[in-house]
């Protein structure tokens, strides 16, 4: 069962094309082909993407237990249940019974499959195509079957996102194909109980502590709490805050920081610190470069930054110092200009970092309470995109 409600009316569009984050890319029709390396389920499940597939792989040992075979440049995000990856493809996004090792058959359609944001107990799916959000309870995909949804529509298509609260509220960027220049928050009822237009260039998504909503500009952040939206400027006139990472055990979200509006690619060695209680954004040297598939939390909510020095770098988020660096990539690595092409990647599940090194087609795990590298496995292609099941908050 489907429950539509338009914010505003919307046309949905025919052509499916897969999401790019910051461009725009297409997709070859995708199948399920696996090859079983294991039986049974797949314990606490990883999930890498190479060009032609998926592999998923043991979460304790890196033993691939399943590849399956997709076309395509595709995505992965956590849906938030311990057995569900969603994959976006070029029909949407396809749900993968990771635990099982299986591509399912059921899938959310969307035109440009986009953002992925889960909170509340939901599962909130944006497609850029046509500015189409799914909500739903990603639980009701334990029972193999597509859950109920809720649709709604944006006034314009554009690379948005959007979060169910707690309470029900929906937040949604605002824009359209050209630019995007804020958010809106409407309640059950789809009435608009607030608005922000101090946001050029919105990108990205965070949560934190007290379910403060952080939204990322290209002159700093924009925060939303307790009916109320906030701009939190950036320190330089041009510092684009566009990938964040919150946690609800803190109130600071890590977020990255580009000064140069004209670089074709900026490697930023300055990451953001902005602590939602207070309003106050910091910036924090590294000793190294890094990328948008960089940035994490770990358990208590320490700040965690993938290098290009083949580190991770571990910041107190309430000092904002450095106080570890975990050696796990031999070599130093230079972040692509295409934003599809591989590079390291970090994902992180309670106490261990995942991390990928594609030119040597390993991933490593990482105790991140001891720093020990606790299992590497080697693959017979380059990693891309790294996730993971993942439990909902």
């Amino acid at each position: 069962m489907t429950r539509r409600h338009a914010i505003l009316p919307l046309a949905l569009a025919a052509t499916l094309t897969l999401a790019a984050c910051g461009s725009d890319s297409e997709s070859d029709e995708a199948g399920d082909h696996g090859h079983d390396h294991g039986s049974g389920s797949i314990d606490h499940p990883v999930a890498v993407t190479y060009d032609g597939g998926v592999l998923l792989l043991d979460g304790e040992t890196l033993e691939v237990e399943k590849d399956i075979e997709l076309d395509g440049f595709n995505r992965l995000n956590p849906a938030g249940t311990d057995d569900h990856i969603l994959v976006s493809t070029s029909e949407g996004f396809q749900v993968l019974d990771a635990t099982a090792g299986e591509l399912t058959d059921l899938v959310f359609e969307a035109d440009t499959p986009g953002h992925v944001v889960r909170h509340a107990d939901k599962a909130v799916l944006f497609a850029d195509g046509t500015g189409e959000i799914t909500v739903f309870d990603p639980h009701g995909l334990d029972h193999g079957e597509m859950p109920e949804t809720e649709t709604y529509s944006t006034p314009e298509a554009h690379h948005g996102v959007a979060i169910v609260l707690e309470n029900g509220d929906l937040l949604t960027s605002l824009g359209d194909s050209e630019t995007r220049v804020g958010a809106r928050v409407v309640d059950a009822d789809g009435e608009e109980v607030a608005r922000s237009e101090e946001c050029p260039g919105v990108h990205g998504e965070a949560t934190a502590r007290d379910e403060v909503v952080v939204i990322g500009c290209e002159d700093g952040l924009l925060t939303y709490a307790d009916g109320e939206f906030t701009k939190i400027d950036s320190p330089t006139e041009y510092g684009r805050i566009g990938n964040q990472a919150g946690t609800d055990a803190s109130s600071v979200v890590l977020g990255d920081y580009k000064q140069d509006p004209d670089a074709e690619l900026e490697r930023p060695t300055q990451v953001s610190l902005t602590d939602t209680a207070t309003n106050e954004l910091t910036l924090v040297d590294l000793p190294a470069s890094y990328t948008f598939r960089s940035l994490a939390r770990g358990h208590d909510g320490e700040a965690l930054v993938l290098g290009t020095d083949g580190a991770i770098h571990v910041i107190d988020p309430e000092t904002a110092e450095i106080t570890d660096s975990i050696q796990v990539l031999e070599d130093e690595w230079t972040e692509p200009i295409d934003w599809q092409q591989p590079r390291p990647a970090i994902f992180v599940r309670e106490h261990t970092a995942y991390v990928s090194d594609p030119e040597n087609q390993q991933l490593h795990a990482v105790d991140l309470d001891s720093g020990e590298i606790t299992a590497t496995v080697d693959l017979d292609v380059a990693p891309n995109e790294l996730s993971g099941v993942l439990h909902s908050h």
